[in-house]
């Protein structure tokens, strides 16, 4: 028997639990009627952006699966797995998404009655995005496995970085483009309202605060489920295509990694490996949704400690089914330790963003307190915390790679990614509850609820922040061990790094990590995470502009509107938002695509090597700060606004308000959407692999 089919029987299982919780969600009450009615305006918003944006991203996916079938060395069977990439990610992040939109108003009419059904409404909620992904990843891999993996010549080698091609493009239009719309109706409305005019958060007298809730959705579930599906999937890729090169060039790859096994056999297992400790992954995952639950405690904490113990219960999980799949398929014990390694990074990872991002640690709490002396000292308090808050998780990252090397080589380091992500499912899940919380507080503020029921929202909300903090610091160690296993395949592909009979990685004896081409690719490759913020917080400061002056427009125009006898036009903000946002997405995206192509085949796979390698280091710290930096800010004013350093409407609160709008962008547009550029020009170089082979660029 084909041990995939365990794959997708797995995935079915993980459908089927998104079912139940489906089914649980929708039973839930819908509210009163103004509950009902502006949650109705927050799903039209969403559902109007995603149609919009997916069928720009339809044409760009068009175009490109032409242009890939015509090539030559490439043909229509890498444009229909490029596709079929494009779709899988699109559908997960589209039914995610929508899950989302009917269960924030759910949430917010749970927490009427308890802390703990508000919780438990939410995070079902988010755990119907988090299984959708891995499933439809699971069972979307396993098609193109059965489709093509006895293609002679290894040719699906060479076929499936196509189907993470189409994920991470999809992925990289609703991060940047939800990104944009997000941070830029946030920090619209929060300027507009709570600094200048000086109203609550989520006023329904402010025009914006409808298209701040969809950007919740479109930006922080849909783009969220669209990065971490890729990094899913492609971190399966490059395991499979690292061990397909391995079995053909290294004899040592049988004889160390799965001794005593014939070449065909260890290559079949190799195969089956990451799959299956995936499968084992989304079983765990299960399980540790249902372990989530709290009392009546309004406790940072508290809150903290009942998600933790999802995601900690499927780890351990995950680790004994990873132990089971190692042993059974006859592989070396050693690489049960590079998995292991893996899974403790992950896990590591997220803790020191929890540390450095939440308000029940001192970092936070330091920022709220500079907050007391002005704007410029939160500024510059929480940016020393982003740059502070790099070290813990490069270090962790970098142990990962030595103990994986140690333990299984280079297949090794691509196998401790896959257990970093085989708990997906839960994690993605703590990531795509905080929006449906912070959407739960605004609807209950617009809706005139009592205190207490806005006092569980926003623990609720608090604790989303802190989750979504954690969610991208996960993502982002995800994607540099996932570019990283992506780049080794490329060079190895293109024959820059071959394996010795002893295992050992060497370069070409004409070639050294000092020649020209490398330098070069490394210096052009480190320009590119700062060019791609600085376009993606360009375009959210004119999202924001013209936010404000749409808000504005209608406090002028709109009579009785601030006296709150007239109802704002939510859907113009919406409007603008959306047209903004999906204008502004296309060129950091078309220069993303189209930069390690040029690399390329202007200056050869050298120098795109050095490029990538180049981009991931840069990246990497660039990403870390903006996020944890961002994260601290949010916090820092939520710590504020439960009573400390003069509350609510104090100068102290004003300042942190200034912080958390500089550090929105940061954190939900530029930070987030690095860990996809780095991944889709990655995959990107190695699907182009057979058309540079041989090709050593023209200049």
């Amino acid at each position: 028997m084909d041990l995939v089919w365990i794959g997708v029987i797995t995935g079915l299982i993980g459908v089927a639990a998104v079912a139940y919780f489906v089914r649980y969600v929708l039973r839930q009450d819908q509210g009163s009627e103004r509950v009902r009615e502006i949650v109705g305006a927050i799903k039209e918003g969403g559902l109007t952006f995603i149609h919009t944006e997916y069928r720009t991203l339809a044409i760009v996916v068009a175009v490109i699966a032409v242009v890939l079938a015509v090539v030559p060395d490439l043909g229509w069977r890498v444009a229909v797995a490029f596709v079929f990439g494009a779709i899988s990610s699109m559908a997960a992040g589209y039914a995610g998404m929508n899950m989302a939109l009917r269960a924030n108003g759910r949430t917010c009419t749970a927490a009427q009655q308890s802390l703990n059904q508000g919780l438990k409404v939410a995070f079902r909620g988010g755990a119907v995005m988090g299984l959708t992904v891995v499933s439809v990843g699971l069972i979307g891999l396993s098609i193109l496995y059965f489709a093509w993996h006895d293609l002679p010549d290894f040719r699906f080698l060479f076929i499936i970085p196509a189907y993470g091609t189409g994920a991470s493009l999809v992925a990289l239009f609703s991060r940047v483009g939800g990104g944009i719309f997000t941070k830029g109706a946030d920090a619209g409305a929060d300027l507009v309202g709570k600094v200048e005019a000086g109203i609550p958060e989520d006023d329904p007298r402010n025009a914006a605060v409808i298209a701040d809730n969809v950007g919740d959705n479109v930006g922080d579930v849909c783009g969220m489920g669209a990065d971490l599906f890729e990094s899913y999937v492609q971190t399966v890729i490059a395991t499979m295509t690292l061990t397909t090169i391995g079995v053909v060039i290294a004899p040592w790859v049988t004889d160390t990694l799965f001794p005593g096994l014939p070449a065909q056999t260890a290559l079949q297992h190799a195969w089956w490996l990451p799959m299956l400790i995936m499968a084992g992954g989304l079983v765990a995952s299960v399980i540790g949704c249902f372990l989530v639950r709290i009392g009546e405690k309004l406790e940072m904490g508290a809150l903290l400690g009942a998600l933790r113990r999802g995601t900690l219960g499927a780890t351990i999980l995950a680790a004994v089914f990873s132990f089971l799949v190692i042993y059974f398929l006859d592989a070396s014990l050693g690489l049960f330790w590079a998995v292991l390694a893996g899974l403790a990074a992950g896990a590591l990872i997220g803790e020191s963003t929890n540390y450095f991002t939440s308000y029940a640690f001192k970092p936070t709490q330091e920022i709220s307190e500079a907050s007391t002396t002005g704007a410029g000292s939160t500024i510059i308090r929480g940016f020393a915390t982003g740059l502070m808050s790099t070290w813990p998780p490069i270090v962790f990252i970098a142990i990962a790679i030595v103990v994986a090397f140690r333990f299984g080589d280079f297949y090794g380091v691509a196998l401790a990614c896959v257990g970093m992500l085989s708990t997906l499912g839960v994690t993605l899940a703590t990531d795509a509850y905080g929006p449906i919380a912070d959407n739960a507080g605004g609807i209950t503020t617009q809706a005139g609820l009592p205190d207490e029921v806005r006092e569980r929202t926003d623990a609720l909300d608090s604790l989303g922040n802190t989750t979504a903090a954690t969610g991208k610091g996960f993502a982002i160690g995800a994607a540099a061990m996932n570019s990283l296993g992506l780049i080794l395949a490329f060079a190895m592909a293109v024959g820059i790094v071959t394996v010795s009979a002893t295992g050992t990685l060497e370069l070409p004896p004409e070639l050294s990590l000092l020649s020209m081409p490398i330098i070069v690719g490394l210096i052009l490759g480190a320009l590119m995470p700062p060019v791609f913020c600085a376009m993606t917080m360009k375009a959210v400061g004119i999202t924001t502009s013209a936010i404000i002056d749409e808000v504005r427009r209608q406090w002028r125009e709109i009579k009785g509107l601030m006296e709150g006898t007239a109802r704002p036009e939510y859907g113009r903000c919406v409007d603008i938002a959306t047209k903004i946002s999906l204008r502004q997405m296309l060129l950091p995206s078309m220069m993303t695509i189209a930069a390690p192509v040029l690399v390329g085949l202007l200056l050869g796979k050298f120098a795109l090597a050095g490029f990538l390698i180049g981009a991931l280091a840069a990246g990497l710290i660039l990403a870390i700060t903006l996020n944890n930096a961002g994260g601290a800010w949010d916090n820092a004013k939520k710590w504020i606004e439960s009573g400390k350093f003069g509350g609510k409407g104090s100068d102290a609160h004003k300042a942190s308000v200034v912080g958390d709008t500089v550090g929105d962008p940061m954190k939900d547009t530029a930070g987030p959407s690095l860990n996809i550029m780095l991944k889709l020009m990655s995959v990107i170089s190695l699907m182009l692999a057979p058309v540079l082979m041989h090709f050593d660029g023209l200049i």
